[in-house]
């Protein structure tokens, strides 16, 4: 199995939010959902979008990095025009919302927040901050691996898919209860990135490449 199960007792929060019985499939198709849905185009989209680094008047604080990678179909076809966003903490591992009450200092210079389209061969691209890790209070002592939150769309909201990409060598994958609610290790580890030279531009920022594989990349409840 590659994704992970509704309910993992070691992540708390799914024991609360865990459906209790089947899923009820609808007898109605998406069509007539996603006719009224929202629809993205490329004229919404633009450099400061792609670019968490430049979004404010000051450059952030911390590690700047690479995230590039393809948008794949099952057959390995490159997903072209999918919409793909990040969300991320800051260097120190706080978010930029009033929810996070972590102790580490804000950084006006950054939102954590991206977005762009891929191209013709299912590329997208990110520069950002590398995020640090952060408590969340799931057991004790628990701490987040870095990780960076992406989510796929198709052509409309409910065409969506959410997931998290990891960094390298990360000592913290072993006591974190989300990546290791994967089964197959081999599974957890698609959702590693891999550091890349040819990525990384000299004196300016270090590459990480991470493809995402619909129907393989494991994605969340």
């Amino acid at each position: 199995m590659t994704h992970p199960p509704y309910l993992s007792p070691g992540y708390k929060s799914t024991v609360l939010r865990a459906p209790g019985q089947e899923l009820i499939m609808p007898k109605l198709g998406p069509d007539s959902v996603e006719l009224a849905s929202p629809v993205f185009g490329h004229q919404e989209l633009g450099r400061k979008d792609e670019d968490l680094t430049v979004q404010h008047a000051g450059e952030p604080l911390g590690e700047r990095i690479i995230v590039t990678g393809r948008v794949l179909d099952g057959a390995g076809r490159p997903v072209r025009g999918a919409l793909v966003e990040v969300w991320q903490a800051n260097a120190a591992g706080r978010y930029g919302h009033l929810g996070d009450i972590h102790p580490a200092p804000l950084d006006p210079n950054f939102t954590g927040a991206g977005r762009c389209l891929t191209d013709g061969d299912g590329r997208y691209r990110f520069v950002t901050i590398k995020p640090g890790a952060y408590p969340w209070g799931n057991h004790h002592n628990a701490w987040r691996p870095a990780h960076i939150h992406f989510s796929v769309f198709g052509t409309a909201f409910t065409q969506r898919l959410v997931t998290q990409m990891y960094f390298p060598g990360d000592p913290l994958f072993a006591y974190d209860p989300i990546f290791q609610s994967i089964p197959e290790e081999k599974d957890r580890e698609k959702l590693v990135s891999r550091f890349d030279m040819d990525t990384t531009e000299p004196e300016w920022a270090l590459g990480y490449q991470w493809d995402i594989v619909l129907g393989d990349t494991p994605m969340e409840a």
